[in-house]
């Protein structure tokens, strides 16, 4: 069954991936030319108009026209190709910063080879052969070659290679830790995989597809969007057509190389340009979380979400119980009981054991016999206890009712206010457990599932949001919502079954709402599949990442919180500078209508409120601002902009106060300054 490794198998993982802008930014140049192939502009269609207009200005460069000197047209020609540039650079280097990081990943994956089995043994073909239901080998030090389910085997898996984790996991056939990514290697054992994605379906090659702009398909959001913006074109389209003949009729003419100008600067061209990039940069930034959407469409639901189910063991909590406090029996010393306990947990391997060890150590300084010397009674599920004999003395700790088993008293014989004790911590939703030594109490420790640090916090700001939690937990009701009042959340899902979480997202999408939701099991699938985002952890069943339309590479539940953030932020950041392009329109009108009808209306000169040089700087400088301020936007529409914590009424005032006034005044002060500098420099 063994055999040789080739050299391709054992091929080095690639090394985390660092970009930076000084070696992103000359290939984005020389895309930006690339992408002037109409063929390629066609996904843009707002650019396409302008390169149009850039063909034909700078056909009329060659056309004598007595209004318009040649030098002025070569400048409006040449700004309006610049116009095209910046938004191809804008795209190209949103496309830059993953395509470095597909590069490393494809470079990983060329040339693996795979055994697979057959009916006659296992032979070795390369990995672009493996079919979905190829079962393959793969021993210690080899890649896996693809996306597979364990069927047979235990074996510990780097995935630095995906992940950027370093920690190696371990992966083993059954239960919920049974899937692969391929592309990650084995560092210990061997493991019998069975192929679960044909060529080009794999996690890698998602990841790969959806940081090359190229192939990443445009979201519903976009697709709305570029709805809107050819409307508007073709709007303002007719208006400048007709233009001409109503000069006619006032026994005038307009420029053709000015009303190309005009077209080009009342077009939304400054979110046309920066439409694609804003788009690419959201699923970067998505990448970089280590999450991989399998559509565009759970990006933008993310941004929408109203509902978001949370489980609570890993995600709100700690998952293991830790030691939050000790309480006396009546007539026993604090010390007595943190040497007691102490004494009954130090031979404890177990989560539970190390914290109490942990907590009593910070309590006070005790002396610590060596563990060689005390005889330890491991935890078992027939007595409910541990502890050790040391010295002839017997130290236990374990549940209440079999401790009191243990030293022969009833569960009356409790003391009052021990008895109370005990009932506080288990109403609190924590686990109370007796420790006694010898036959007598020495008291109670409260073992809790601690809520992790500034979770809280960030329930806050989601509801600022507009943005309701649910915890989901098998715990009983009252425990379920004691930890609920303590980490924040708004409402709580108890003694959850599949079919209870299934109904509780229907029910969330009946009225109206959508919902994201986290799992990592087989039992999760049916609700990871209902929800409007289902994040399904990378460590998980293969049923569960099939019926998610998102998956975390890092296992990290938490990162939903962190998804929904970039849902908004995508969401918000093409909201906010389509308000800045169209509230642009304003300041152009004062620039341009009065120049290209100065000699026709006079009576239009009293809306030169700019007091522009003349009307061939007013139109250029409108056409140079229109270029410029799609280069000073490349940075925002790559970075995002920031969601603060606020509801939606507070979002829109917010957007419009800084994107829809900015967008009126900037351009006022841009365009003034730009026609000051050109008349200085006399180029008009």
């Amino acid at each position: 069954m063994n055999m040789p490794m080739s050299k391709a198998v054992v091929a080095k993982a690639p090394e985390p991936l660092k970009t930076n802008f000084a070696s992103l930014w000359r290939p984005a140049l020389v895309q930006a030319f690339v992408k002037l192939d109409p063929r390629q502009l066609h996904r843009a269609p707002v650019m396409l108009v302008v390169e149009l207009t850039a063909m034909l200005t700078t056909v009329l460069c060659f056309v004598p026209d007595a209004t318009v000197p040649t030098f002025v047209a070569v400048q409006i020609a040449l700004w309006l190709w610049f116009t095209v540039l910046f938004a191809n650079f804008a795209e190209a280097l949103a496309e830059g910063r993953g395509k470095a990081r597909a590069d490393s990943l494809k470079a990983g994956s060329e040339g693996l080879s795979a055994r697979r089995r057959t009916a006659n043994g296992f032979e070795v073909v390369p990995a672009t052969r493996l079919r979905k239901g190829d079962v393959v080998r793969v021993a210690a030090g080899e890649m896996i070659p693809g996306d597979g389910e364990v069927i047979e085997g235990i074996a510990a898996v780097n995935e630095a290679a995906i992940t950027g984790e370093s920690a190696p996991v371990i992966r083993e056939s059954g239960g919920d830790r049974s899937a692969v990514t391929g592309n990650t290697r084995l560092v210990s054992d061997w493991l019998l995989v069975r192929i679960t994605s044909n060529p080009g379906e794999s996690t890698l090659d998602r990841m790969i597809a959806l940081v090359e702009g190229a192939r990443r398909q445009k979201t519903p959001n976009e697709v709305a969007l570029d709805i809107l913006l050819i409307g508007l074109t073709l709007i303002f389209l007719l208006v400048v057509v007709t233009l001409q003949p109503f000069a006619h009729f006032a026994n005038g003419s307009l420029p053709l190389v000015f009303l190309v100008a005009l077209l080009v600067t009342l077009i939304p061209t400054t979110i046309g340009g920066l439409l694609s990039a804003i788009g690419i940069a959201g699923m970067d930034r998505l990448v970089r979380l280590n999450v991989i959407a399998k559509s565009g469409r759970a990006v933008e639901a993310a941004g929408d979400v109203h509902v978001l189910m949370l489980d609570k063991t890993g995600t709100i909590t700690f998952g293991n119980r830790r030691c939050a406090a000790v309480h006396a029996a009546p007539g026993v010393g604090t010390h007595e009981l943190a040497e007691g306990a102490l004494l009954a947990s130090l031979a404890d391997d177990t989560a539970e054991g190390k914290s109490i060890v942990e907590y009593l150590r910070g309590l006070q300084a005790l002396p610590e016999p060596g563990v060689e010397t005390l005889t330890a009674v491991p935890f078992s599920a027939e007595t409910r206890l541990s502890g050790v004999d040391y010295q002839g003395r017997t130290y236990r700790k374990g549940a209440v009712d079999s401790l009191l088993a243990f030293i022969g008293l009833a569960r009356e014989d409790l003391p009052p206010a021990l008895a109370r004790e005990v009932d506080k911590i288990a109403q609190s939703g924590g686990t109370p457990l007796l420790v006694g030594v010898d036959g007598r109490l020495l008291g109670v420790i409260h073992l809790k599932d601690v809520v992790k640090p500034g979770i809280r916090e960030r329930f806050a700001e989601l509801r600022q949001l507009g943005i309701r939690t649910v915890m989901v937990t098998g715990d009983n009701p009252l425990t379920a919502a004691a930890i609920a009042a303590e980490a924040g959340v708004d409402d709580v899902l108890a003694e959850a079954t599949p079919e209870k979480k299934l109904a509780r997202i229907r029910h969330e999408q009946n009225d109206g709402r959508l919902v994201a939701m986290c799992g990592d099991g087989a039992n999760d699938a049916p609700a990871l599949a209902q929800a409007d985002v289902g994040m399904a952890m990378n460590d998980g069943t293969q049923a569960a990442r099939e019926a998610a339309n998102m998956v975390d590479l890092d296992s990290d539940p938490t990162k939903l919180l962190d998804v929904v953030q970039i849902g908004k932020e995508l969401l918000v950041t093409r909201g906010a500078l389509t308000t800045f392009s169209i509230a642009n329109d304003i300041a152009k009108y004062f620039a341009i209508l009065p120049a290209l009808f100065a000699s026709i209306y006079p009576q239009l000169g009293v809306l030169n409120v700019m007091h522009l040089g003349s009307p061939q700087s007013a139109i250029l400088s409108a056409i140079v601002f229109n270029a410029l301020i799609i280069v000073v936007l490349i940075p925002l529409a790559l970075r995002g902009v920031r969601v603060q914590a606020a509801n939606a009424a507070a979002l829109l005032r917010r957007n419009l106060l800084i994107y829809g006034l900015g967008g009126i005044v900037v351009p006022f002060v841009g365009i003034k300054a730009i026609d000051m500098l050109l008349t200085a420099l006399h180029l008009v």
